[in-house]
């Protein structure tokens, strides 16, 4: 058998001593040249990207505050508020005997509206408050259902219309009210969450930023001792743009934190604890009603009543809610606060007598007194007393909406300016170095 011949091996391709290899080529001063280009333009573009996302993941943020976390717990307090006081208005309308007044019944029934109406927006954005929710919204129509077998009892003079609004009062103090607490309670944490991400440090885009403003400074020293040029205009303008942009980011970010925590010192904490101040004035006032109601049989609603009080002003009368509400206030926050703890104390002094009349026999004197309208009444010193915290609670809520808003403002602009910055940054360290490149080929 006959063998082909084998063809002979293809000759390896000569090197050419006369071509530098790429680790030689770094060494060079063109090859460090670009190095450095490449590593300050990845360095820009990494920093333009982190400023502008960063700047819009805080607007958006922002805007859950404004108009999705800051208007839910606004609701959420609303329904809260309604459903107390739709308890202590049915009880204190059913010590007025077989006739309430129209007032008192135009304000149970505007209570109920604004229940329902803070739980069907509640419902739309429940998430996972949904049973909470869901909860609420089976259980109002048993109360109300409660309350006005209790009125129509009570119109037609039936002891057993006492009994029905005492059922009514537990089951709005056992299930209705703790869980309108618990929503609240988890919308206020929802928008103390959106409020702190929005305020959020930027972490990625400062450090990438001043990284790139130190390797600009080291790009031009390194140019300056190579070409014995003091400047190269191209690092120079990335050098300004970088600065003017490390600048803008702290100076905005840090007006965007300012107004966030003024909005949440003087707005969204004292409207939090203006309302604990008169959800525990409304539940006082229910307590008040039903120690009457029950015919000497409300001890344990008079206790309620007392320890409500001390909630309120404290043991020595300087300190409870109101005190510590007002270790955070300004000054006009105090001087509502000081107005709403003049009013504890004429309401106390109202309840003294109110007792007084009761335990003498006097229940009719005894009823005049918590319900009637006239000076040195209780209801009189509730209503004063809602009515500033009420106004507080408004004052709060504005203050709130300003700060917020001054801090979508602050922003504005920010993301196109930033990114020009950038882009114009990468652009002239680009051209800066690339001439410098060329002068040696």
């Amino acid at each position: 058998m006959t063998l082909a011949p084998t063809a002979p091996a293809s000759p390896a391709p000569a090197v050419d001593p006369t071509r530098p290899g790429l680790a030689a080529l770094a060494r060079t001063t063109p090859g460090r040249l670009t190095t450095l280009l490449a590593l300050l333009v990845v360095l820009g573009l990494a920093f333009g990207a982190a400023m502008v996302v960063g700047v819009q993941q805080r607007g958006g943020r922002l805007d859950e505050v404004r108009s999705h976390s800051g208007p839910l717990t606004v609701q959420a307090q609303q329904l809260y508020r309604s459903l107390s006081d739709a308890d202590a208005t049915a009880a204190s309308a059913f010590l007025a005997g077989g006739v309430e007044s129209a007032s008192a019944a135009r304000r149970y029934q505007q209570d109920i509206a604004e229940a329902g109406k803070a739980l069907a927006t509640a419902s739309n954005a429940a998430g996972a408050n949904a049973r909470v929710v869901q909860q609420l919204t089976s259980q109002l129509p048993v109360y109300t259902g409660l309350v006005e077998t209790a009125r129509v009892y009570n119109r037609l003079g039936i002891p057993l219309g006492a009994a029905y609004l005492r059922e009514a009062s537990g089951l709005m103090r056992d299930k209705l009210l703790p869980a309108a607490k618990s929503l609240y309670q988890a919308e206020t944490a929802r928008l103390a969450d959106d409020r702190s991400a929005a305020a959020g440090f930027p972490w990625v885009a400062i450090p990438v930023g001043l990284l790139l403003l130190a390797g600009l400074v080291v790009g031009q020293v390194y140019l300056s001792r190579r070409t014995n040029r003091v400047f190269n205009r191209g690092l120079l303008v990335g050098c300004a743009a970088a600065v003017v942009a490390l600048l803008w980011l702290t100076v905005s970010w840090g007006a965007l934190a300012s107004h966030l925590g003024s909005a949440r010192d003087h707005g969204s904490a004292q409207v939090e604890a203006y309302a604990q101040i008169r959800l525990t004035a409304l539940q006082a006032r229910a307590d008040e009603s039903l120690t009457l109601v029950a015919r000497g049989n409300g001890a344990s609603f008079e206790r309620d009543f007392r320890q409500r009080m001390t909630d309120l002003v404290g043991s020595d009368g300087k300190g409870g809610l109101i005190g510590a509400a007002r270790s955070g206030a300004d000054d006009a926050q105090r001087r509502q606060l000081d107005a709403v703890r003049k009013d504890v104390t004429d309401w106390q002094a109202a309840h003294a007598k109110v007792r007084s009349l009761d335990d003498g026999g006097q229940y009719p004197q005894a009823v005049k007194v918590a319900i009637g309208s006239g000076p040195g009444s209780a209801a009189d010193a509730f209503g004063s007393l809602d009515r500033h915290a009420a106004g507080a609670i408004e004052a709060a809520n504005a203050r709130f909406t300003d700060q917020a808003s001054a801090a979508a403002s602050s922003q504005t602009g920010a993301a196109i300016g930033l990114g020009v910055l950038a882009a114009l940054c990468v652009v002239g360290t680009a051209i800066g170095l690339q001439r410098r490149v060329a002068e040696y080929r």
